[in-house]
């Protein structure tokens, strides 16, 4: 069944449920009456509800309809937020600097709204010790721990063990937009010159 809305003489239907330009209630005519009401109004017959019995239409303008729908669509889409999974990939036997490197990717992504998945990926004799990545997971959370919750727990999925953290609600601000923040505040307190 299509999706589009049928108008004028693609509603194919003995009678609808008529409603005039205004809103009001006209009541069940059959559709040549409702077609005729339309051209006489120099407006198009609009099925508003085809679920219903009889179908619900409506007198308007076509393209005015249309072009409030997509207007009520986009301002919906501009309304929903975006959430962005980023993935950091770590080994049980990872370097202390290489550590802190990833750590602070997570740190960044986290400051940006993000989720991050971390990912420890385990090889050859390195599977036997879960344990290992078990506890790397575990110090990541508690690194992060003022900018994030645990989403979903460590678990382990074949080679892999996962871990998704979750931005707070409040969001601690990256490095960078400290220090943007701070020369905004310095600007303002900078007396305007005398003209």
């Amino acid at each position: 069944m299509s999706v589009e809305t049928r108008i004028n003489e693609r509603i194919r239907v003995p009678e609808v449920r008529l409603v005039g330009p205004n809103g009001e209630q006209v009541g069940i005519v059959r559709i040549e009456d409702a077609l005729r009401l339309a051209r006489e109004a120099d407006l198009d017959l609009v099925e508003v509800a085809a679920q219903a019995r009889p179908p619900v239409c409506k007198l308007m303008d076509y393209g005015k309809y249309k072009y409030e729908s997509a207007q009520k669509a986009r301002e919906s889409r501009r309304n929903q937020q975006q959430t962005v999974i980023k993935e950091q990939k770590l080994r049980p036997k990872i370097d202390p600097h290489d550590y802190e490197t990833k750590k602070g990717h997570v740190t960044r992504f986290l400051g940006q709204g993000h989720k991050v998945k971390v990912t420890i990926m385990f090889r050859g004799r390195e599977q036997s010790r879960p344990e290992l990545g078990f506890r790397l997971l575990q110090r990541l959370a508690e690194d992060v721990g003022e900018l994030a919750f645990v989403e979903a727990s460590p678990k382990q999925d074949g080679r892999n063990m996962t871990m998704v953290l979750a931005p707070n609600k409040k969001i601690a601000k990256t490095p960078k937009q400290q220090a943007a923040q701070q020369a905004e505040a310095e600007q303002a307190a900078q007396p305007e010159p005398a003209s």
